[in-house]
């Protein structure tokens, strides 16, 4: 059975999705809230909430497989002004900066001779162009000086639910372990490698590029699951909004917006959509609040509700009738591919929190499937036979 240990690991969304067949070393996230969610759905004994900077190597027993980090992104997307982590020394550190003392921890690992056979680390999608790349650059210099090979993918969670959600994940293989050459592709391979990763690949050191891989990742057969089909009649933690408050709303909208939902209206059928609040300049320069909806059977991307970024509204349209309200933490949960067993926190916040925060489900299982268990398995073959099994 493969082993991991799970970093920022949050209400352990990369636990579940690795799944029931691996097993969890250890696990650590700094916030109490997290961490009691995490213990209602995985058990006590894994999990040490500690600040990333307090961790040390006595802390992580055995020699893991796998080490995952979902660093903590705020500043490394529009809501953090892409502060980025390359301020991670400073007196102002950055949540991000949080990346640095994770990596000095495997940088301990690899010279106690017990470094993760793989390392991965998932962020959002402006981790590539944050500070002119720099960040991006510096990320994939920590790999390449650490002699691992390592590639990058952005891996939408659209090819696995009705949830638009791309990420960047970036996995490494420490250098002794062989890959197999069918993981490896000539070059960048669509969806998974866009063109600002092919810019930000471009700009990598030499070295950094002798080590860097574009991963071959098979694209997911179509999940067939729409947005309206994860959405309850009778929510729980929330509630319908008044008919004043729905008009409200599609005051906020601009004419663009307002199509959407008359379009809608004569579908002929209950569409399901999503709506955010953005601050938006109007044709006199002005800041006013507005409203955009979309209808293309996708959620937009979860967001926590920190950071000036607002909770997702849903609007039910069903001819003439016209319903809006938040989206229910179980939604929340399903958008990210998190089971119905899973014990969610039972303040509303706190639970959009986890899930906005999370990874998805369904994508760390297609990494697992054709990456990280492939590479292991290749590995251990190749163990079996220099001993004579």
């Amino acid at each position: 059975m493969p082993s991991f240990y799970e970093f920022f690991a949050g209400g352990g969304m990369a636990r579940a999705g690795l799944g029931s067949n691996w097993h969890c070393l250890f696990a650590n996230d700094f916030s109490d809230k997290k961490a009691k969610c995490y213990r209602q759905n995985w058990g006590d004994s894994d999990l040490f909430v500690e600040d990333i900077n307090k961790i040390t190597t006595n802390l992580l027993p055995g020699e893991a497989d796998l080490a995952w980090a979902s660093f903590p992104c705020q500043d490394l997307s529009l809501a953090g002004n892409y502060i980025g982590i390359g301020h991670w020394a400073s007196k102002d550190q950055t949540r991000s900066g949080t990346f640095w003392p994770f990596w000095k921890l495997m940088r301990s690992m690899l010279e106690e001779e017990r470094g993760p056979k793989l390392i991965i680390l998932e962020n959002v999608y402006g981790a590539i162009t944050s500070n002119e790349g720099r960040d991006f650059s510096a990320i994939c210099s920590a790999f390449s000086g650490s002699e691992y090979r390592f590639g990058a993918m952005v891996i939408d969670a659209k090819h696995f639910l009705p949830h638009s959600r791309p990420r960047l994940f970036v996995v490494g293989v420490r250098s002794d372990l062989g890959i197999p050459m069918d993981l490896i592709a000539e070059g960048p391979v669509m969806p998974w490698h866009p063109e600002a990763l092919v810019n930000g690949q471009d700009q990598l050191s030499v070295e950094a590029k002798k080590r860097w891989i574009w991963w071959n990742l098979p694209i997911p057969t179509h999940h067939g699951v729409r947005f309206a089909d994860i959405i309850e009649e009778n929510p729980e933690g929330v509630a319908w909004n008044t008919p004043s408050e729905t008009r409200y709303l599609l005051s906020l909208m601009n004419e663009v917006n307002l199509a959407k939902v008359e379009q809608a209206r004569v579908a002929g059928r209950r569409m399901v959509g999503g709506i955010y609040r953005r601050t938006r300049e109007d044709a006199h320069g002005m800041k006013r609040q507005r409203a955009e909806v979309r209808f293309d059977d996708l959620a937009g991307c979860l967001r926590t509700p920190t950071g000036g970024s607002s909770r997702q509204t849903l609007i039910i349209v069903d001819g003439e009738q016209i319903r809006t309200r938040l989206l229910s933490p179980r939604e929340a949960a399903r958008l990210m591919g998190l089971p119905e067993s899973y014990i969610l926190p039972t303040k509303y916040n706190d639970a959009y929190h986890l899930a906005g925060d999370g990874v998805a489900v369904p994508v760390v299982r297609h990494l697992a499937a054709n990456i990280f268990e492939p590479v292991l398995r290749a590995n251990q073959r190749m163990v079996d036979i220099a001993v004579g099994e």
